[in-house]
């Protein structure tokens, strides 16, 4: 079972989802970021689920689909993943990964 790890920009991602969904529904905003948060822990068990993104030095970068968002996430070894970012699908997400590897 893999160790999963959060970036503090994956981290800054999943607070303004929040702060943005919570502006007309607090328990939406939680909710929803609470799934989002469970969603990533099939990576523990399931790490390659997600479709794959691009190979980097340190490891692939894939994708995980859940409703409206990716969860993107860099899988180091067998025994540690880390979550990149997680971003709505209506955002050029090749922009924001050029940023954080």
């Amino acid at each position: 079972m893999a160790k999963i790890r959060w970036t503090s920009e994956a981290e800054k991602w999943l607070r303004d989802i929040y702060d943005y969904i919570a502006q007309d529904n607090k328990n939406a905003a939680q909710r929803v970021t609470t799934e989002i948060y469970k969603k990533a822990q099939i990576l523990k068990d399931f790490p390659e689920i997600g479709y794959k993104y691009r190979s980097e030095p340190e490891g692939d970068i894939r994708i995980l689909l859940f409703g409206h968002y990716r969860i993107a996430y860099l899988i180091r070894s067998k025994e540690l993943i880390d979550i990149l970012g997680v971003f709505h699908g209506a955002m050029e997400i090749e922009r924001y990964l050029k940023i954080l590897t």
